[in-house]
């Protein structure tokens, strides 16, 4: 088995068969062609795996697919057009009207939306609840309950997610945790490896890393039992596919394929060959860059600790944090690259302070080379109700970094001669 860094470069490709072209190709074509017409029903028809048309699958895509389920430690993945996509495709593809979610309310800001608003619309109830107390999970668990979720990182509060106790909570009920590895990357945590079942990642942050290209991206751990009883929809003839039916068919791979050839059919949020491609050209580099964000975010972290304009500090890599225990189990190679502080002086201070930095880009992004900075409350997070932004922990004073991997004493500097700007 090789190595993460040797994966993060090779994984799921081999030179081009026809070109011998080293890197991967761009595979920019709508559609293939069809050996016969026997060859065309059997793809249809799902008796046989090939090409048919770009919007369910691509060889460009299908290379970032094999190398990021290689990195997370799963059998399969799926790229989607963003994060968003694949958030609501991991629900989507088990849950229908009048079935539950139970849900970490430590979440990025557009998932919180799509939780308490979208899915509900659809008649899908996500029940949010503290996730620094597993056993929360268990107080909204009943018959229609499909699924648990929740963040390796808690975005933007950085709370680290306890994937082994949730994971065996959700399987002692019959129902797989989904696990957002996005803040993190497999990098830093497998989701897999504690007992997660499906991992989604926003392949527009870390991954890509350079801003360039939105994607998501879902990997199966292929482990789930979807014959348990609770997932008719696996287990009972598909109409549209003459009858097959996911679980006999498939196997360890019933989860992803149904994703593919049933939500990516319909639904249609196709991943661009060419934004694949770019983020291929992250991934090279992804064990470099993780390894400096989480250096640079730690040193960052100890020099706001410091700060005598600065109220508190919030990243898991420090000693006194209060998930650092959870951190040295799940991020024992770093933390990544979120930071979050408390400015004294509340939200005018922060507005200064943010209007007063040269070096980060004030924007609403994470994972990205360079480094950034914004404030939730009134951004990523406005949606909230000013009491909800209270529970999340997410006051006026709260300014959320994703450090870059600059030069650490650039960072720091311009860190410093911003928040002089607050008093």
């Amino acid at each position: 088995m090789q190595r993460p860094g040797t994966i993060a470069v090779h994984g799921g490709q081999s030179a081009d068969p026809t070109t011998k072209a080293r890197a991967v190709p761009i595979y920019q074509t709508t559609s293939y062609v069809f050996d016969s017409t026997e060859h065309a029903a059997k793809l249809f028809g799902l008796q046989e795996m090939g090409n048919i048309y770009t919007r369910i699958m691509n060889p460009t895509n299908d290379v970032l697919e094999q190398r990021v389920a290689l990195l997370e430690g799963g059998k399969a993945g799926l790229a989607l057009a963003s994060g968003q996509a694949a958030n609501a495709f991991s629900i989507l593809n088990i849950a229908k009207p009048g079935d539950e979610i139970v849900s970490s309310s430590q979440l990025y800001g557009g998932t919180y939306t799509l939780f308490s608003s979208t899915l509900a619309r659809m008649g899908i109830t996500v029940h949010l609840v503290d996730s620094t107390d597993p056993n929360n999970y268990n107080e909204y668990v009943n018959d229609k309950t499909k699924a648990f979720f929740g963040e390796t990182l808690g975005n933007p509060t950085l709370d680290v997610l306890d994937i082994e106790r949730i994971a065996q909570i959700a399987h002692d009920n019959g129902v797989p945790l989904i696990v957002d590895g996005t803040a993190t990357t497999p990098i830093l945590c497998r989701p897999i490896d504690f007992g997660a079942d499906i991992v989604v990642n926003s392949l527009t942050k870390f991954m890509g890393g350079h801003g360039t290209s939105i994607g998501g991206l879902i990997v199966d751990a292929g482990n789930f039992d979807w014959t348990n009883g609770k997932f008719p929809d696996f287990t009972t003839p598909d109409p549209t596919y003459n009858g097959l039916v996911y679980a006999e068919a498939f196997g360890e791979l019933a989860y992803i394929l149904k994703a593919r050839v049933h939500l990516l059919r319909d639904i249609g949020p196709a991943l661009s060959p060419f934004n694949a491609f770019l983020i291929l050209q992250g991934l090279e580099s992804l064990h470099v860059r993780m390894e400096r964000h989480s250096a640079n975010a730690l040193a960052v972290a100890r020099f706001l600790k410091e700060h005598e304009r600065v109220s508190w500090v919030s990243y898991p890599g420090l000693d006194n944090d209060r998930s650092h225990r959870l951190a040295q189990k799940y991020l024992p190679n770093g933390a990544s690259a979120l930071v979050g502080f408390g400015v004294k002086g509340g939200y005018d201070a922060a507005v200064k302070f943010i209007e007063s930095l040269k070096l980060f880009s004030h924007l609403a992004n994470i994972g990205d080379a360079k480094s950034l900075v914004v404030h939730p409350a009134s951004t990523t997070h406005q949606q909230m109700n000013p009491e909800e932004r209270v529970a999340a922990g997410l006051g006026d004073d709260f300014i959320r970094l994703s450090v870059g991997i600059e030069d650490v004493a650039d960072i720091t500097e311009d860190i410093d001669q911003a928040l002089a700007c607050t008093s």
